[in-house]
């Protein structure tokens, strides 16, 4: 099914150099049209099409799509828009940020798909750790696991200077203990937005993630 048309990506060409209120509310109906409906419809049906293989997702759209508004309270950069839409696919949807998931964004440079824990909070992180440290072969394989690599690359992420002594040396095996989080991102191509086959490709991501999400998923108790 073809959820987006070429005027999805046009209205964000249009937006970035247009990026105020008094334009967005001139082209609102057209927002509602080309990107918020057609993107609810996608992030619903996509959310129903992944419990074949997670069974307990979040199904509601509005709990899995974020604002298009930006938080400008503490930034300098006062654009009130975002240049793409967002959701996340996962349990919690955008209530629970901290669950591991599948995040995404599309805009008109391409779609970006993310996977991993980003907002974790210390005993969270702590919980990882350790379970990394307990569990040593079992990431290692899922991290170095060839459709992995080649999709996402490496895990990323903020990193600590300092670790329990109980942590150090094991993180000389594997340093990536030393992170305050674990994500990996892939980027697709815009023109997949209007094929046949975007939910195809998120689902392969979605597959490809779902090793390492659950393996988070355990280290947390969820």
């Amino acid at each position: 099914m073809n959820y987006f048309t070429p005027d999805f990506i046009e209205f964000f060409k249009e937006l970035a150099p247009n990026n105020h209120k008094e334009w967005f509310d001139q082209n609102r109906a057209r927002y509602e049209k080309v990107v918020k409906e057609p993107f609810k419809a996608f992030v619903g049906d996509l959310a129903l099409h992944l419990t074949r293989h997670k069974p307990l997702l979040e199904l509601d759209p509005k709990n899995l799509i974020f604002r298009i508004n930006r938080d400008i309270r503490f930034s300098k950069d006062k654009r009130p828009y975002k240049t793409f839409v967002s959701a996340i696919i996962s349990p919690g949807g955008k209530k629970d940020k901290t669950m591991p998931g599948m995040y995404f964004e599309f805009g008109p440079e391409g779609i970006l798909v993310y996977g991993g824990v980003f907002m974790v909070n210390k005993e969270q992180l702590e919980d990882i750790r350790y379970y990394i440290a307990n569990n040593m072969d079992a990431f290692k394989n899922i991290i170095s696991e060839k459709q992995f690599v080649s999709t996402f690359g490496s895990i990323k992420g903020e990193v600590n200077v300092r670790l329990p002594k109980e942590l150090q040396e094991i993180a000389e095996e594997e340093p990536l203990i030393y992170n305050k989080q674990f994500y990996f991102y892939t980027a697709l191509p815009s023109q997949l937005l209007i094929s046949n086959d975007v939910i195809e490709e998120l689902e392969k991501c979605f597959l490809i993630m779902k090793p390492l999400n659950d393996f988070f998923e355990v280290a947390m108790g969820y």
